[in-house]
């Protein structure tokens, strides 16, 4: 029983870890950036959009694709940071033990 128990707790604190981390993910923010910088985003480490900042020379009425495709490669890049700063923050607390298949972090 004393074993059992001992898991218990161990589960316990894990599970109190990832809420931690969790609750942490909302105010950590990951800058990304395409067109040598024309176009930042930021991001949570959940991948939450919170602000984009484009360079005024990219206004260009004539440019408008280009800068959507900007856009959207700032947004892949910041997402594949804040992967990343996620997974990383998680095998802190699991130990590098992975996540069983289909589960992924943050919940």
């Amino acid at each position: 029983m004393r074993g059992i128990n001992q898991m218990l707790q161990q589960a316990q604190q894990l599970q109190k870890k990832m809420e931690d981390i969790q609750n942490q993910m909302d105010s950590v923010e990951i800058d990304g950036a395409s067109g040598g910088g024309m176009v930042k985003v930021t991001v949570t480490a959940k991948g939450d959009l919170r602000r984009i900042k484009i360079d005024p020379t990219l206004a260009d009425p004539k440019e408008i694709e280009m800068l959507e495709d900007l856009i959207v490669a700032a947004f892949h890049d910041v997402k594949q940071k804040a992967d990343a700063y996620s997974a990383s923050e998680m095998a802190k607390v699991t130990g590098g033990m992975a996540l069983p298949g289909g589960m992924k972090f943050p919940f």
